[in-house]
């Protein structure tokens, strides 16, 4: 079964910052449930600005607690379905009893270190340094480095390898020096 594209305007510019040599295209039925979805997911982590290019790239905008905006452009990938591990929850009320939480900047996978068989960024016990690399956090294909933000000790690792991470999620709890 062959899918049919949108119908496209003659006088329709092309997006100045759009890869591709495409016009810019009417919305389909598909295309327009699609940013039905990605309006609900702008609204459910109440992000100011979600802007999706011809392409396929993403460009979000999500609101801070202070108020301030932060930006992060990332490729087109289908949201995954949050799983609510019970585990998670009762670890991270028993890490606030001590310490600070360094927390997933990203919904991905983290990895403990950059690769398989290569040893682990840090352990628990182990001092850290403010801006050296704690752990990976891969999201949409894309590994991003987490850094600690602050010199002290890791007092402990909640989250396994491989393990999905939402955004928030506490990772480690490290000891401030």
């Amino acid at each position: 079964m062959s899918k049919a594209k949108a119908p496209v305007r003659k006088d329709e510019k092309k997006s100045s910052s759009c890869c591709c040599e495409e016009p810019l295209c009417v919305l389909g039925p598909e295309e327009l449930a699609t940013v039905r979805e990605l309006a609900e997911i702008a609204n459910e982590f109440d992000l100011a600005e979600l802007g999706v290019d011809p392409c396929g790239g993403i460009r979000i905008v999500r609101r801070q607690a202070n108020g301030g905006l932060a930006v992060s452009a990332a490729p087109a990938a289908p949201p995954l379905p949050p799983p609510a591990p019970a585990s998670t929850v009762d670890k991270a009320d028993k890490s606030a009893e001590s310490g600070v939480l360094l927390t997933s900047p990203f919904v991905g996978t983290f990895y403990r270190a950059p690769a398989p068989e290569a040893p682990p960024f840090v352990e628990a016990g182990q001092a850290v340094r403010k801006g050296q690399v704690v752990c990976i956090v891969e999201a949409m294909k894309l590994m991003n480095e987490i850094e600690s933000e602050f010199d002290g000790k890791v007092l402990e690792i909640l989250v396994k390898n491989a393990e999905h991470v939402e955004y928030g999620q506490p990772l480690f709890r490290i000891e401030k020096a």
